[in-house]
C-alpha cells in the first residue's frame, strides 16, 4: 500500500533519531511521520511513498510501544494508522499505565503528546524506558519553561537525574515556603540540547481559522459582591484565597442565562457542533438546555465520568471537558467548536482548536465561537490567551487588591 508523505514529512524523517522530539502543531501529521520513521529507519524497511519505490518487507523486528491518551488508545487512532505499514502492529496504551512497560527492553517507544513534566511517576518511567529501549517524543507544545524539559534532557543522557539538572541550571527563590525557580543559568547550555533534539514538521495548512466572540451578561450584582467584599456569594461565607476568589466569579458569570441563551442560537445555527466546558457545573447547565431547546439532536460527552463517541446522525453536540478531551482526537465532520467557557492554559486552548483543524478536514474554513462577557476576569482571561501566555489567577488577584 502506497504512503502519502508531504515533503516537510520526509525531511522530518531523514532529521530524527532516538531521543528526538517531533515537534508539530495540531495535525501535522506527526503519527504517520514517526511510524514512516520507525518503518524506515528502525526496522530497515522500505516504502512506497507517493506512488514512487516499492514497499520492502523490514529486515528488523524491533517491537513498537505507543504511550499516548486514554482516548487515542480506545478509539483505536494508532492501530488505523498502523493498517498503512505493512505488519506493523504496535502496542498501545495510555500514560496511566505507563509504569507496565518500565521494564521493556530493546524496543521502540512512541511518546505521544509531552506527559514527561516534573518528578511524578509518569516522569521517573519515562526515563527508566529511554535508557532501555529507543525512542522519540510527539508533541505540539513540548514545554513552556525549561524544568518541561528537564525529563527529556535526563532521558538523552545529558543529565544524571533531576538533582544534576537543579545543580547546574536552576536557582531557586529563597524567600518562598515551596520550592519556586527565580531564574535559569547557563541557558546557552539548555538552548543547545533543545535545538540538537528538536525536529520541526512544519506544514502549510489548507484551513483558515476564524475565531469569532459571542458577547455574552453577567450577573453584576453577584459579581459586585465578591469583588468589592471578598464574598463567597454561594456558601456566604468569605472567600479564602485566589483560586476561590477566581473560581467563585466564574461560577456566576459563566451559569448566567445570556450565555446559555447564546449557546442555543449556535446550536440552531450549526448542524454538528463541539462544545468544550470547564466544570460540572456547567455541563449540567448544558444539557439542561439541550434538553429542553434541542430534544431532538442527539449528544455524546467525552469528560472525567463519560467517554461516548461522537453521535452517527445529521445533526449532533459534542459535549467535551477541557482536561479530559483537549488533545489527541480529531474530527473532520465538522468545522464548528464553541467554546462555552475560557480555559485558564493557552496550550490546552490551542490543542482543543486543533481538534478539527486536521490535514484531511473537508473543511477550508473552520469557526471557533468564544462566549464572552465584559467582566474584567473574562477579559483578563482572553487577553492572556491572545497573548500566548496561561492566565494566572494569584497574578490577577494580587493586580486588583495588593
Amino acid at each position: 500500500m502506497p504512503i502519502e508523505l508531504d515533503d516537510e514529512q520526509i525531511a522530518a524523517i531523514d532529521k530524527l533519531q532516538t531521543g528526538s522530539i517531533l515537534l508539530g502543531g495540531v495535525g501535522s501529521g506527526k503519527s504517520r511521520t514517526a511510524l514512516a520513521y520507525y518503518y524506515i529507519k528502525v526496522l530497515n524497511g522500505k516504502l512506497r511513498i507517493n506512488g514512487n519505490g516499492r514497499t520492502v518487507v523490514p529486515k528488523n523486528h524491533v517491537p513498537l510501544y505507543i504511550i499516548t491518551t486514554a482516548k487515542n488508545r480506545n478509539d483505536g487512532t494508532w492501530e488505523k494508522e498502523a493498517i498503512n505499514f505493512y505488519k506493523v502492529k504496535p502496542h498501545v496504551d495510555s500514560w496511566n499505565n505507563i509504569s507496565k512497560y518500565s521494564n521493556i527492553k530493546n524496543a521502540f517507544f512512541i511518546f505521544d503528546e509531552q506527559r514527561v513534566v516534573g518528578k511524578g511517576s509518569w516522569s521517573k518511567n519515562f526515563i527508566k524506558i529511554a535508557r532501555n529501549n529507543d525512542w522519540i517524543l510527539l508533541s505540539a507544545t513540548p514545554g513552556d519553561v525549561w524544568l518541561d524539559y528537564a525529563s527529556i534532557f535526563i532521558a538523552n543522557g545529558f543529565y544524571r537525574n533531576m538533582t544534576d539538572f537543579y545543580r547546574q541550571h536552576v536557582v531557586f527563590n529563597r524567600f518562598t515556603k515551596y520550592p519556586q525557580v527565580d531564574r535559569y543559568v547557563n541557558v546557552d547550555i539548555l538552548e543547545r540540547h533543545r535545538k540538537s533534539i528538536l525536529v520541526s514538521l512544519v506544514v502549510e495548512r489548507h484551513t483558515l481559522r476564524h475565531h469569532i466572540d459571542v458577547p455574552v451578561f453577567y450577573n453584576e450584582e453577584m459579581v459586585n459582591k465578591i469583588e468589592h467584599d471578598r464574598w463567597n456569594v454561594f456558601q456566604n461565607v468569605p472567600l479564602k484565597n485566589a483560586s476561590e476568589y477566581c473560581s467563585t466569579l466564574q461560577k456566576v458569570i459563566n451559569s448566567d442565562r445570556s450565555r446559555l441563551q447564546a449557546l442555543s442560537k449556535l446550536i440552531n445555527k450549526n448542524n454538528k457542533v463541539i462544545i468544550f466546558y470547564n466544570y460540572n457545573y456547567e455541563l449540567d447547565l448544558i444539557i439542561e438546555t439541550i434538553e429542553k431547546h434541542h430534544a431532538d439532536v442527539p449528544y455524546a460527552q467525552w469528560n472525567g465520568h463519560a467517554h461516548e463517541s461522537i453521535p452517527r446522525a445529521s445533526k449532533w453536540i459534542y459535549l467535551v471537558q477541557y482536561t479530559a478531551g483537549a488533545e489527541a482526537w480529531n474530527c473532520i465532520e465538522t468545522n464548528v467548536v464553541i467554546f462555552y467557557s475560557q480555559n485558564y492554559s493557552y496550550k490546552i486552548m490551542e490543542q482543543a482548536s486543533g481538534r478539527i483543524d486536521r490535514r484531511n478536514t473537508p473543511y477550508k474554513d473552520l469557526y471557533y465561537y468564544h462566549l464572552i462577557s465584559k467582566s474584567k476576569i473574562d477579559k483578563s482571561i482572553r487577553r492572556a490567551l491572545k497573548n500566548k501566555k496561561r492566565f494566572n489567577e494569584k497574578a490577577y488577584y494580587e493586580s486588583l487588591y495588593s
